[in-house]
């Protein structure tokens, strides 16, 4: 809920944001995940008054800005990542409230940044709840992309027949714009988790 658009928490979230880069860089990890946060003046009180759209992506951009000179210096990516704030059954289906909430948004703010070590957390499933359209969008943020999550939609479980998403096309339009990072399964497993997992790697290896 706290995050770089807020002042009221940003140097919070920069020094333990910088934290988890230090420690990333020491064990090899390559990205770091970043979060716009709420769009609420106090984090968890939608009564408190909203920050604007504006002037939420100056301030993530300033404080990216200040992130980006650490994560250079350390090899590690911070991913900005993009939330659907339509589900609010449970609170890892959905975030409402999430300033973040549009794709082109969240690539803007990475845009605006300039680093090669800001880049943006292109999630499927929150794509989908929130502007679908997942292969051309991909396309059109193939210049920011840093690192990408799925999960089946309705209900964030397994890349089954019981959701909506074609993902092997998805996963071809990956290896056509060069993407060669991670596709992270970030799944609410409704049976063995360990067989939704196979079964998704079966159907993304394309």
């Amino acid at each position: 809920m706290k995050g770089l658009n807020n002042p009221a928490y940003q140097e919070e979230v920069i020094a333990t944001t910088m934290k988890t880069i230090d420690e990333c860089a020491v064990v090899g990890v390559p990205n770091v995940i970043a979060f716009t946060g709420y769009k609420w003046k106090n984090a968890e009180d939608p009564g408190s008054g909203e920050i604007s759209l504006q002037e939420g992506s100056d301030n993530c951009v300033a404080a990216l800005k200040k992130l980006a000179i650490h994560a250079e210096k350390k090899g590690v990516t911070i991913c900005l990542e993009h939330l659907n704030t339509r589900d609010g059954s449970h609170p890892m289906k959905g975030h409402p409230g999430y300033q973040g909430d549009d794709i082109d948004y969240v690539a803007n703010i990475v845009r605006r940044v300039g680093s090669p070590r800001v880049r943006l957390l292109f999630d499927i499933y929150h794509v989908q709840l929130m502007n679908g359209d997942v292969i051309r969008r991909i396309e059109e943020c193939k210049d920011v992309i840093g690192h990408v999550h799925t999960a089946g939609n309705p209900g964030r479980a397994e890349l089954d027949n019981n959701q909506e998403i074609n993902f092997p096309p998805i996963m071809r339009k990956l290896l056509e714009i060069g993407y060669k990072g991670f596709v992270g399964h970030e799944f609410i497993p409704t049976r063995d988790p360990l067989a939704g997992l196979k079964e998704a790697i079966q159907l993304c290896d394309v």
